[in-house]
């Protein structure tokens, strides 16, 4: 089945202000300045080489899908100053304070497993390629918190197919990066690092499963996952991996990083259930970036319409 999204401006997506920002900036070949002029927006000093190039080509107007049914925007700031990247540290802010350590060119991306064209790719050549035209998604996204955000990026599916998955590709799995020597969070044992996630082939065929390479009109900040991360946005943060270096299609079901410590706490499939509780808390509700009090919580994080037959027939009580 083929979705079609309506159109929506670019205007409407991106802030007016930030918008008229980003244009003046790339007009005068100043992108070096967004980091200094935006607080909250680390990116790695080595980077610039790379990130220059990739913001050369989101300066022209993008194609726009919006599927958040016309909920404002999180705020810039917000998205980019509270988040869970555990690499960095186990604080909210931490990603803020210590993602100019992350290392972001160059960089690569590895794809293996049961796929006919395997290998490693600089990830300019990954994104070179005209059928992974980047586009503007507005999504609604859950964590510990839920916020919108609007994406830069391209179905993971476009991406899987030019590698052309064998029959036996039943899973699909990511690996974040990992260095322990930069990224301070990687030197406790908080998990078994590196990070590693996993969604079944279909899920990650689906049109709405994302690999993000930029929001609000700029390349991704490192705190938000750069240079390539997932967005997966009918499921719980943990889910959408950040800083990808590998995937990997596979026979077996894997086990995710979090499944592995805490297989109590968090399940493999991972969807946004407000039927569901978990074991510490209710799921029932959940708390916007931004606003004061709690919403009630959307089954599939308001996608069932989209994402719902995927689990035909699953008991999503004990598939959680």
């Amino acid at each position: 089945m083929r979705y079609r999204y309506p159109r929506i401006p670019e205007s409407e997506v991106t802030p007016r202000a930030l918008f008229e920002s980003r244009r003046r900036f790339l007009r005068h070949g100043a992108a070096l300045g967004m980091a200094a002029a935006l607080p909250g927006l680390a990116w790695s000093p080595s980077a610039s080489a790379w990130r220059d190039g990739l913001q050369a080509s989101l300066a022209a107007d993008l194609p726009s899908v919006s599927l958040a049914n016309g909920e404002p925007l999180t705020s810039l700031r917000d998205i980019t100053t509270y988040n869970n990247f555990y690499e960095f540290g186990t604080g909210k802010r931490d990603p803020e304070t210590f993602a100019h350590r992350l290392v972001t060119d160059p960089w690569s991306l590895t794809i293996e497993g049961e796929v006919d064209k395997a290998g490693t790719f600089a990830l300019e050549d990954v994104l070179k390629h005209q059928d992974l035209e980047e586009r503007i998604y507005r999504l609604r996204c859950v964590e510990a918190w839920s916020k919108v955000v609007p994406w830069i990026g391209f179905p993971l599916a476009a991406l899987l197919k030019r590698h052309e998955p064998t029959s036996r590709a039943r899973y699909v799995v990511f690996e974040s990066i990992h260095d322990p020597d930069n990224l301070r969070g990687q030197r406790r044992s908080i998990i078994e690092w590196p990070y590693r996630e996993a969604l079944r082939i279909d899920e990650a065929m689906h049109p709405l499963t994302l690999l993000a390479v930029g929001l609000y009109g700029e390349v991704l900040p490192n705190q938000s996952g750069a240079p390539i991360r997932l967005v997966v946005p009918w499921k719980y943060g943990f889910k959408s991996i950040k800083s990808i270096v590998r995937i990997a299609l596979v026979e077996e079901r894997p086990t995710p990083s979090w499944v592995a410590q805490n297989p109590a706490e968090y399940g493999f499939y991972a969807n946004v259930n407000p039927q569901v509780d978990h074991p510490r808390w209710s799921q029932a509700r959940e708390r916007r970036i931004g606003e004061s009090g709690r919403r009630q919580t959307l089954m599939f994080n308001g996608y069932g319409e989209q994402v719902a037959s995927l689990y035909a027939g699953m008991d999503l009580s004990e598939h959680y």
